[in-house]
């Protein structure tokens, strides 16, 4: 697997981990933004891709930025700093359960750890990619959240190892052309 489509892999993977949230969550469009740091290879291909992106003709350009967007992903256009950005569509239904949206890929299972009415933790596994990590959700409110998680997963055989921090931010109760992940 490339980098980019392996790094939305595991940022979807880490979506995963926000089922089951304590408090309650607004429907609507949600913005997830993410950092993977602790991994020099993961570093250095984000850095390529954003390279490759600022190479390409402007027309090009747009096009793979158009095409990133109607999936909800977009990549920053300057910087080193390795974010990305996912955009989710929770609806009425989905916050009525108080869950956010799961990767409907990757064959992950998530168990709470612990919560408490501000934070919590929680631990997954996925099998494809394998991968495994825990981390801690802290709420602000029914509007957004910060995310810190520690990843492990396999790659040609070699475990490697990345931390995520993020943050997920409401945008707006209509979630446009974006559809709910289940």
């Amino acid at each position: 697997m490339h980098a980019g489509p392996r790094l939305l892999a595991l940022v979807l993977a880490s979506l995963a981990c926000s089922a089951g949230w304590a408090q309650t969550i607004r429907p609507g469009l949600w913005e997830v933004s993410q950092r993977v740091s602790g991994n020099p290879e993961m570093d250095a291909a984000m850095a390529r891709m954003r390279q490759q992106m600022a190479a390409m003709p402007p027309e090009q350009r747009k096009m793979m930025e158009d095409m990133m967007a109607r999936q909800g992903v977009s990549v920053p256009k300057s910087g080193a700093s390795g974010d990305m950005s996912v955009r989710v569509c929770i609806s009425p239904e989905m916050a009525s359960r108080q869950e956010m949206p799961q990767q409907t890929e990757g064959d992950c299972t998530t168990r709470v750890t612990s919560r408490s009415s501000q934070s919590m933790k929680v631990r997954f596994e996925c099998k494809n990619p394998p991968s495994s990590g825990e981390g801690t959700y802290t709420f602000q409110g029914d509007t957004g959240y910060t995310m810190q998680m520690a990843m492990k997963t396999v790659r040609n055989g070699k475990t490697e190892t990345m931390n995520l921090d993020g943050q997920g931010k409401w945008l707006a109760a209509d979630c446009g052309n974006i559809r709910p992940v289940r």
